[in-house]
């Protein structure tokens, strides 16, 4: 197969070569490069920011985002320069919105600088807060920061206990919110392959008792490992979600339905969840380069 096949008018894109990140980001000026990494299934396009600056509008997301029309995508990362720490990682979401934290982008972005840099760790700020990463062996290990489980904190439109929210829609109740950068509010059944995910999963992202819309989860206990299925707010179902995984571990947890260490076994693959004694909630999974291309925005 040709290193660069163009598959439209407007972008090409090239198999991942061998030579380090850094030396792949050159391109012509009225294109930008991009790498398309995945996951787990979790797809990123990923813009590198950090010295040639890139604003994006919402209607350059959904395009850019489109499997049909633009490269796809179910969320769009651009790295920026952080006064706080290495980078600082902009998430959107394939609708155009834009969301404050991403399990499975930042370890994907965390391989990135971490083979960069040559590091130990690395530091990625969010809207959500400082985040790191480091390596597990083939895996990278993320620190997703502290898991919150206040009403105000989700947030929900008014107050109630998160361990047993009142809420209810057709098989699904009595979920367990939890906040994690993002709203999750997670359902425990006794089989989560039988949900409609694609009808509840709207219906629960959309509903008046989530100001800030919700990540929406179904999820299976069965010892020390969960099932876990996820309508992303503002992506749909997707293959997996690294703050849902977080968040169902912390939801089990504080149902004492497990401890504080779980394998979430989502579509895509298994993710190592432990939350820690600080509050905060370790991430341990694979990341994966697709594709580089360019692509005019």
């Amino acid at each position: 197969m040709p290193r660069n096949l163009r598959f439209a008018r407007n972008w090409a894109w090239t198999l991942p070569p061998e030579t380090p990140y850094k030396r792949r980001m050159s391109t012509r000026p009225d294109k930008r490069p991009f790498l398309k990494m995945q996951g787990l299934g979790n797809d990123f396009v990923i813009f590198d920011a950090r010295k040639q600056p890139l604003a994006l509008a919402a209607a350059s997301v959904r395009h850019l985002a489109d499997r049909k029309r633009g490269i796809g995508c179910d969320q769009l990362i651009v790295l920026k320069p952080s006064d706080q720490t290495d980078v600082f990682m902009e998430i959107w979401n394939a609708d155009g919105s834009r969301v404050g934290a991403c399990g499975n982008a930042t370890r994907c972005v965390g391989q990135l600088l971490l083979d960069e840099t040559g590091k130990d760790k690395i530091g990625i700020e969010t809207e959500a807060g400082l985040l790191s990463a480091v390596r597990d062996g083939e895996d990278i290990s993320v620190n997703m920061g502290p898991a919150r489980t206040g009403w105000q904190d989700i947030p929900l439109a008014e107050e109630m206990d998160t361990l047993h929210v009142d809420f209810a829609l057709a098989d699904l109740a009595d979920p367990v919110c939890v906040n994690m950068g993002n709203p999750h509010a997670v359902f425990f059944v006794p089989e989560a392959e039988k949900i409609d995910l694609a009808v509840m999963g709207p219906e629960i992202e959309h509903d008046r008792l989530f100001p800030e819309r919700v990540n929406a989860s179904v999820a299976s206990v069965s010892g020390d490992t969960i099932r876990l299925r996820v309508w992303e707010r503002g992506a749909g179902i997707t293959d997996a979600c690294g703050t849902a995984a977080c968040a169902a571990a912390v939801a089990a947890s504080r149902r004492g339905l497990i401890g504080r260490k779980a394998t979430v076994f989502l579509d895509g693959g298994p993710l190592k969840i432990e939350w820690l004694e600080d509050g905060t909630v370790q991430m341990a999974g694979s990341a994966t380069l697709s594709f580089t291309g360019e692509v005019a925005v």
